[in-house]
């Protein structure tokens, strides 16, 4: 069993992926460095993007979903074009940035997580969060198709003009993807 939830916790921290929207998110600071990253753009839908596309759903977190298109024209890290879209990552002490325990300061280091039939807790982004509430990684590779749990994490994953990213925090034993 507990190799089981290892290997859910840990394909769930390589999660990406987008969802259609309008863009929430409060600016974007580049990554000096950075190859072809830009500031936003306003359309965040999959067909209007022609950079990477970023959606966060925080769930039970009830903060509002992010979505928005980060422009580039060629592959760029993961945890750059988070950046861009001015959603702020934390990872943990065993796993770093592949392992993602807080998006914009949530959950708090003093919020509790509650999960209906679990035993609440504090996020404490030492290792990996409980199977049954952490924070998903996605890609979707092209407008339209299935949205696929990443398979590196946000420090090594590289995206392409066109995929989309996103995190959703999942809670419970369904793992819903971006904009679902």
């Amino acid at each position: 069993m507990p190799a089981l939830v290892t290997l859910t916790l840990l394909g769930a921290l390589a999660l990406s992926g987008c969802a259609t929207g309008s863009s929430t998110s409060t600016g974007a600071t580049a990554t000096p460095g950075t190859a072809a990253a830009a500031a936003p753009t306003e359309s965040a839908s999959p067909e209007a993007c022609s950079g990477v596309r970023v959606v966060v759903d925080f769930g039970t977190l009830a903060a509002p979903k992010i979505t928005d298109c980060v422009a580039t024209a060629t592959t760029i890290a993961a945890s750059d074009v988070m950046k861009t879209a001015a959603v702020s990552t934390e990872g943990t002490v065993q796993y770093g940035d592949q392992v993602v325990c807080r998006v914009n300061g949530r959950p708090a280091a003093d919020e509790t997580v509650t999960v209906t039939g679990q035993a609440s807790f504090v996020e404490s982004c030492q290792s990996m969060a409980p199977a049954y509430a952490y924070w998903a990684l996605w890609i979707q590779p092209t407008p339209g198709a299935a949205w696929e749990y990443a398979q590196e994490g946000l420090g090594s994953l590289q995206v392409t003009p066109g995929q989309s990213l996103g995190l959703v925090f999942t809670t419970g034993t369904e793992t819903p993807t971006p904009g679902s």
